[in-house]
């Protein structure tokens, strides 16, 4: 992968960033994805936030490589503090991290999310708590993706800012998306039918237990169960 051949997973990033945005990619380790976008003319400026070094010098190294100094900046930062006000950001992702992370990123400092950013984020596990926090800080879920690459399965969730009623997602909705569990396409699908598997070979060890925890059984049949209405009720 370099800057001018994205990941499945990125490639489908890239796909929701809007004509001419502002880009902050936080954690943005070559800064491929914003590279990417600023050399298919869809960047007007962006930054590349990473809080550790190597990765921060790589994106240095990225930027001059393709002559996009003028475009994109790396900047050594935790989270959204590599944003500036005078940046004027429209668009934040923040891919490859687990889903509290994330929402710890997104938290840490409201000012920087005073302009209402679109978000386009990837978590690595953990979506229900992304979900959760988009929910109570006035984020609509505008699209989610899942996908498979290279033997591990992506979500994207796609949200823009809107002032009024907080959008409100069931308990079901927060765990396996509002659009996937609606979609139901391959990828979703293996994901909670390999859950399933791994609840039984749970179920399947404690069975073998001196005493059986029943209490223990019932939840792992009951979430089990679950996932079976939801996909194929």
């Amino acid at each position: 992968m370099d800057a001018h051949n994205l990941s499945q997973r990125l490639l489908t990033v890239a796909s929701f960033v809007e004509e001419g945005a502002r880009l902050a990619d936080i954690g943005s380790d070559h800064a491929y994805l914003p590279a990417y976008l600023a050399l298919n003319g869809k960047l007007s400026y962006a930054v590349a936030g990473e809080v550790v070094k190597g990765p921060y010098e790589n994106a240095q190294h990225v930027i001059r490589k393709e002559g996009l100094e003028n475009q994109v900046v790396a900047r050594l930062a935790d989270g959204l503090a590599a944003i500036t006000e005078a940046d004027e950001i429209d668009t934040i992702t923040i891919c490859g991290m687990g889903g509290p992370l994330i929402v710890d990123i997104l938290s840490r400092d409201p000012s920087k999310l005073a302009r209402h950013p679109r978000l386009i984020l990837q978590p690595n596990v953990g979506e229900s708590s992304v979900r959760q926090w988009l929910c109570q800080n006035n984020y609509h879920l505008e699209n989610e993706v899942i996908l498979s690459e290279d033997k591990h399965t992506y979500e994207i969730l796609v949200a823009n800012y809107q002032s009024g009623p907080q959008m409100v997602l069931t308990a079901q909705e927060l765990k396996y998306g509002p659009y996937l569990m609606t979609e139901k396409n391959s990828a979703f699908v293996a994901k909670w039918q390999a859950k399933i598997t791994k609840l039984q070979k749970v179920q399947a060890q404690l069975q073998k237990a001196k005493e059986v925890p029943t209490i223990k059984m019932a939840a792992l049949t009951s979430e089990i169960e679950e996932i079976e209405a939801m996909l194929y009720g």
